[in-house]
């Protein structure tokens, strides 16, 4: 147990290993280890939530090498939390990609065993180099799955898409080496301690490091003005990619979230750097959002929009901060993660019955059998738009009443309230389109694709579960964020203390 916070990173690592080595097996083989990747990934993601579930920060350092010059992997009730969270969503991801878009292209399954390693890589790293190292996994394999399938509308999106996220990693990199150089340490637990120690008037590098962290954060969020290339590529992305990726932007929200509650409040020169800007961002990206699911006319970019949006929910929470508000944001982002990713799931199947019109909100000819895509459709709309008595409700009743007294809580109740409003308007005027305006064509006839519809199945079941475990999964995320925000359990299990790690003094 003591090595288990490693094997959410190593299992699908191996997978992908184990996938190349074994290409010439063939696709079923491919299918056979990632659906076993997949499937251990869940426990794992279980016993984690179990063994951190005492309150208790599991650390491994790689090497028995001594905090903080060593890789740490830390693994909390936050951390264990997110971890979930992409198992959750990549089982369903990946059993819908078996029913033939994994045949689209080489190497589908490695690149999404590389994914998912990235991902949980970023999740459970005790340190800014190696949130770094992990990044660029996670986003290698999101190049070639987002180009996966080929076509000039892929293709576009995805160099759009590298074009940025290298501009990104490069800024990345620099804002490493500023705050290297100014605090020698990168390690999050020591930054902490040597931001306290850090006098004001020396504090203006280490606060263009963290500013430009940030912005590259953000960017990973898909906040506006950086995030308006989420729509373009998530839209055009395979069903299961875009599930997948779902989970993407909740790294930038939870890398933020962690820097801002185990670094920021260690001294006063860093307290100005979330609050001018963070809540008008977050605000905003719901707004444009709004507009973009609005002025769709696809399903997939009409639900890119819809996690966009839900996105920058997230991003105000983290924002406003404060027990009751964390616990909120903990509670909405399974829920907003998972069912987007069923959303995603049923354009793909409503893609496919559609024939050549595809995902595209026009009248056509509806396929058999199209009741049970509607009621999913209608089932998801409901739960994505927060109306009653599905999890978004549950979720955003919680975040609205944690919203503060004020000009800021009025802000975020019109715009929580008015976007949801819009989002329940444009998923019906789709779904009448879609399912019950008749075309004067003859019936499309109906793809049978038994594993897309089992996974679609098993994201839906994700939903009814979120509202009958209200209770406890809300317990969760309050315990979840009262210790995120006690900050010493976490700070104390990654750097036991000065004398673990002697350090040299330089001229």
């Amino acid at each position: 147990m003591m090595h288990l916070p490693l094997l959410p990173v190593l299992v699908p690592l191996a997978a992908a290993i184990l996938q190349l080595a074994l290409h010439r097996a063939g696709i079923a083989g491919q299918r056979t280890i990632g659906l076993g990747s997949a499937g251990l990934s869940v426990l794992l993601a279980l016993a984690l939530l179990w063994t951190t579930g005492d309150g208790a920060v599991r650390v491994v350092a790689l090497g028995n090498w001594p905090a903080p010059f060593g890789i740490l992997v830390v693994a909390d009730r936050l951390a264990a939390t997110m971890v979930a969270v992409t198992a959750a969503v990549a089982l369903p991801a990946l059993l819908a990609a078996t029913g033939g878009a994994d045949r689209l292209g080489r190497h589908f399954h490695p690149f999404f065993q590389l994914q998912l390693a990235g991902v949980n890589g970023a999740f459970l790293t005790g340190d800014l180099f190696n949130l770094f190292v992990f990044f660029e996994v996670m986003l290698i394999a999101s190049y070639t799955l987002l180009a996966h399938g080929a076509g000039p509308e892929r293709a576009r999106a995805a160099l759009h898409y590298v074009v940025l996220n290298l501009a990104g990693s490069l800024v990345f990199l620099i804002a490493l080496g500023l705050l290297y150089g100014t605090l020698g340490t990168l390690s999050i637990a020591d930054l902490a301690g040597r931001v306290a120690a850090l006098p004001a008037e020396h504090a203006a590098p280490a606060r263009a490091a963290f500013a430009l962290l940030l912005a590259v954060f953000a960017f990973k969020a898909a906040l506006v003005p950086l995030g308006l290339w989420l729509p373009h590529a998530y839209g055009a992305a395979t069903a299961p990619v875009a599930a997948i990726f779902s989970v993407l932007t909740k790294v930038g929200i939870y890398a933020i979230l962690r820097l801002s509650t185990a670094v920021f409040p260690a001294a006063d020169w860093t307290a100005g750097l979330l609050a001018p800007w963070l809540m008008p961002v977050a605000l905003g990206t719901v707004v444009v959002a709004t507009l973009g699911v609005l002025a769709a006319r696809r399903l997939g970019a009409m639900v890119a929009n819809l996690l966009l949006l839900s996105t920058g929910m997230l991003a105000a929470a983290v924002a406003e901060g404060g027990p009751r508000m964390l616990a909120a944001m903990l509670y909405y982002l399974p829920h907003t993660t998972l069912v987007s990713a069923a959303l995603f799931l049923l354009v793909g199947r409503i893609a496919d019955a559609r024939g050549e019109v595809g995902d595209r909100i026009v009248h056509a000819p509806r396929p058999e059998r199209w009741r049970w895509h509607a009621a999913a459709w209608l089932a998801l709309a409901i739960a994505v738009t927060g109306l009653p008595p599905l999890s978004g409700f549950l979720g955003k009743v919680m975040l609205l009443s944690a919203a503060p007294a004020g000009p800021t809580g009025a802000a975020m109740w019109v715009t929580f309230i008015l976007s949801g409003f819009a989002g329940a308007l444009a998923m019906a005027r789709a779904g009448s389109v879609v399912f019950w305006e008749r075309a004067d064509q003859p019936a499309a006839a109906q793809t049978s694709a038994v594993l897309p519809g089992a996974a679609l199945g098993v994201a839906l079941c994700c939903v009814p579960l979120l509202v009958v475990g209200a209770a406890p999964l809300s317990t969760h995320a309050r315990a979840v964020a009262e210790q995120v925000l006690a900050r010493q359990p976490y700070l104390a299990a990654a750097l036991p203390g000065p004398e673990a790690a002697p350090r040299e003094r330089r001229p």
